[in-house]
């Protein structure tokens, strides 16, 4: 089986082998708070220039959002988009960008999905697994699961579920705005993602560690 850190021809792609090397390592995936108070809080994003990725990581305090850390790299893209294998496209400049930083968070932000995922293990997940750091998928679509109801006040949501289990939360995070979607990815439990996201919001859609590292990606892009 091809290990996630691989470089993967587009000619060369197992859909079936990764398949399986989801499912498998979903069961290493721990859905209980494994940190105590948090202190440090970050994000992840990424954007894309043709052939090139730029990842971006933003690391905060957590009672305060003061800036601790900025830091961002450029990797050339190796894996198309494919749905749902979201992973084994950005998980290998994410977890490159990773082992380059000097503040190691004790919650990391991804923009992706956690275990709201038809496997259970979307790129959140993957990450957290990988770097044993508890991760929040947050997205801006739900791609897979079911709502009772779309949240209409702001700092309000509901849970989302996919086949019997509770995977995540539909959050309304700003007036005027769609909802966010946030599921854990590992480590932590879907209320626990909520307080903290909850917790991070500065007026802005996207909670402050994923919306600065959203910036600084975008401002990279623009360098080149």
């Amino acid at each position: 089986m091809k290990r996630f850190s691989e470089k993967i021809e587009y000619n060369s792609i197992d859909l079936d082998s990764l398949g399986k090397e989801q499912m498998y390592l979903a069961k290493k995936v721990i859905l209980k708070d494994k940190f105590g108070t948090p202190v440090v809080l970050a994000g992840v994003d990424l954007s894309y220039k043709n052939t090139t990725c730029i990842v971006a990581y933003v690391a905060l305090k957590f009672k305060t959002l003061e800036i601790l850390e900025r830091k961002a790299i450029k990797q050339k893209v190796v894996f198309p988009y494919i749905p749902t294998f979201l992973a084994f496209r950005e998980g290998p400049p994410t977890l490159a960008l990773l082992e380059k930083i000097n503040t190691r968070p004790d919650v990391l932000m991804i923009n992706g999905h956690g275990i709201a995922h038809p496997l259970f293990y979307g790129y959140a997940s993957h990450i957290g697994v990988l770097t044993s750091i508890p991760t929040i998928g947050i997205a801006t679509k739900l791609l897979y699961g079911m709502v009772c109801e779309i949240p209409t006040n702001v700092g309000s949501y509901c849970y989302v579920s996919y086949k019997g289990r509770r995977v995540g939360a539909i959050f309304l995070s700003k007036k005027g705005c769609k909802p966010i979607i946030v599921s854990p990815g590992h480590l932590i439990t879907i209320d626990s993602c909520l307080r903290i996201v909850k917790c991070s919001l500065k007026g802005y859609k996207l909670p402050e560690p994923l919306r600065l590292a959203h910036k600084l990606a975008q401002e990279e892009k623009m360098a080149i």
